[in-house]
């Protein structure tokens, strides 16, 4: 339950697999008729199942907010995370189709099925059929999007052959150098993380170029900085979770004008 699971938090693409959800699910009604659509003249076949699809996507995207809260919550998307969310998303469906079925295709007729048979002889297999591809739609997207996200990494690399750490350019803060070794401060989720890297700072310097030098033992992501800050005629340079950074007056001038330019 706590494994990480492939996760697409774009909202274009879970439009797509809305969409692709109401017409699978207009296609499954439409040559399975397990709504008795057999015995509906052309017209009525070709408008009870196009409702249920639409009303299913809208059951599909009122649920993202919960996959937000889901996602905020743990600060990434788990297996558990995921079994939540398409366990509300069965549930919310089926309430949504019972009263489709009742009240727009069989306008609350006496002689409608059941509550029990409609769960077990209709929404049940339809679930079995429907929301597999649901599950895979969603897997596919959130398999392509960590791709993405591998290839938009930057790596820190150290003189040994297995000593390293790959990491969003976001996610890096500062690095600071530790005598043989550079200490790398980083975010992992919502946690500030740290971790020893056997290097100079120059040859992490030429690595990663876009990082800035603000003192000869530290290099900065200007993405994360905040404000100024002098006090006993010295000048820091202020980053996220609350890090403040000490600036030499040899980089003084250039950081100054990065950072400006970073920023607007």
């Amino acid at each position: 339950m706590k494994n990480a699971y492939p996760f697409d938090p774009s909202i274009k693409h879970h439009l797509i697999i809305a969409f692709g959800l109401a017409i699978w699910i207009f296609i499954f009604l439409f040559f399975t008729e397990p709504l008795d659509v057999g015995q509906l003249d052309d017209i009525d076949k070709l408008k009870f199942p196009p409702i249920y699809g639409l009303f299913g996507a809208t059951c599909y995207l009122l649920c993202l907010p919960l996959q937000v809260w889901l996602a905020e919550k743990e600060g990434k998307w788990l297996l558990g995370s995921e079994l939540i969310f398409m366990s509300t998303l069965i549930l919310i469906g089926f309430v949504t189709t019972w009263l489709v079925y009742f009240y727009i295709v069989m306008d609350a007729n006496p002689y409608a099925y059941t509550i029990d048979y409609f769960a077990k002889a209709i929404y049940l297999p339809a679930a079995l059929t429907v929301f597999p591809i649901l599950g895979i739609s969603r897997w596919s997207f959130g398999k392509y999007k960590e791709k993405q996200l591998e290839k938009d990494k930057i790596e820190i690399r150290g003189v040994g052959n297995f000593e390293g750490l790959r990491l969003h350019w976001r996610d890096l803060i500062y690095i600071q150098s530790s005598d043989n070794y550079v200490e790398v401060f980083f975010k992992d989720g919502e946690k500030l993380k740290t971790q020893l890297i056997r290097n100079k700072l120059s040859t992490v310097e030429e690595q990663v170029p876009e990082l800035i030098r603000t003192h000869r033992s530290f290099l900065i992501n200007p993405a994360h900085f905040n404000q100024w800050k002098t006090g006993n005629r010295k000048l820091h340079i202020c980053l996220s979770e609350g890090i403040e950074v000490p600036v030499s007056k040899t980089y003084q001038e250039g950081l100054i004008a990065a950072v400006n330019f970073t920023t607007d």
